[in-house]
């Protein structure tokens, strides 16, 4: 198993061209996902071959070496992480980093595994996870997720608390689709003591139909929850781009990612490593560092850091996110499983 983050001599930590350190890397652990929702990617996916991927032992090279210059979160990501074939292994080898300069292992997950899984997470050192939940209408979870069952999903959650993990719920608001379900997904929250994340859909990929059809400003969401709920502004970061407000009459806390109509660039302090090793700098650009053919030409630490220095120096001041009914390409053309959620 590789040396621990700190056992080699301390290297500078990473900072972008814009004065912003990087303590936030988001590594997806795989492309496959056995939902296909519809905002996310196509009904008929080709995914990529296995021997693209990045070993569990590769993965972990690249996570020890960003510690090392000061990343203090890691999420996984997929995909559903919870699909990868031995996942908690992967999980349990990044977990000896907490403590070693990790301050936090995450997880981002569609929720339909966290049941035979959640306690084995909680064991190797996750104490939060993101679980993806557009709805609580079955018939309409079966059509955002196409192949997903909600109440395998609502099961994992109920096993996620039940072992102790924090479980924070994303919401994609999408007009004419959810768009009406937003305060009863705030009631499960609150039942549950769950935080509750709204998302605006954004442009990644193509997929089968417009985006535009369903794109839903959370201004316009926040707007009309504050005819009815007390909406107060917290300082709250939990490391990406949420801003967080405090309901008065229920006192949970609600978070709103706006890429389209805030764009959260200005204090951006994470970049995206894929499944096969690529280094997105940013979600919404298409620059990318081959970090695979670093680690599998060399075993040399200082040619990584090297690598990381280089990279790093090209992240970009922000995306060009936009959504519009001309019938433009997507923004960018992976997909976000591509990329990692």
């Amino acid at each position: 198993m590789p040396a621990t983050a700190l056992q080699r001599p301390a290297a500078p930590p990473l900072v972008d061209p814009f004065g912003r350190a990087i303590t936030y890397l988001r590594v997806s652990v795989t492309d496959r996902c056995d939902f296909r929702c519809v905002y996310c990617m196509s009904e008929n996916m080709t995914f990529l071959p296995r021997a693209e991927v990045l070993s569990f032992e590769e993965i972990d090279r690249l996570v020890t070496a960003f510690v090392r210059r000061g990343t203090r979160r890691i999420r996984l990501t997929g995909g559903e992480p919870l699909v990868r074939r031995g996942i908690i292994d992967l999980v349990r080898r990044l977990g000896r980093l907490i403590g070693d300069g990790l301050d936090e292992l995450t997880l981002t997950t569609n929720g339909s595994q966290l049941g035979r899984h959640a306690a084995d997470l909680a064991a190797a050192g996750v104490r939060r996870v993101n679980v993806s939940l557009d709805t609580l209408d079955p018939e309409r979870f079966a059509r955002i997720t196409r192949w997903g069952r909600l109440p395998q999903v609502l099961d994992g959650i109920t096993a996620a608390t039940a072992a102790g993990l924090k479980v924070k719920l994303n919401m994609v608001a999408l007009a004419g689709e959810n768009d009406g379900e937003i305060d009863t997904m705030l009631a499960f929250a609150a039942a549950g003591g769950h935080d509750l994340t709204l998302i605006e859909t954004m442009p990644l990929g193509e997929i089968d139909g417009d985006r535009a059809d369903h794109y839903l400003p959370l201004s316009r969401v926040r707007a009309d929850l504050a005819t009815r709920f007390t909406l107060v502004d917290l300082p709250d970061r939990t490391g990406g781009p949420a801003r967080y407000v405090r309901i008065a009459e229920t006192g949970q806390r609600l978070g709103f990612i706006t890429p389209l109509t805030h764009n959260f660039c200005e204090a951006c302090n994470r970049v995206r490593l894929t499944a096969t090793g690529q280094l997105y700098m940013c979600l919404g650009q298409d620059d990318v560092a081959d970090l695979r053919r670093v680690v599998r030409a060399s075993g040399d630490d200082d040619v990584l850091d090297a690598a990381l220095d280089e990279a790093i120096a090209r992240k970009p001041k922000g995306h060009d996110f936009v959504i519009d009914r001309r019938g433009a390409a997507p923004a960018v053309r992976r997909h976000m499983s591509v990329t990692g959620g």
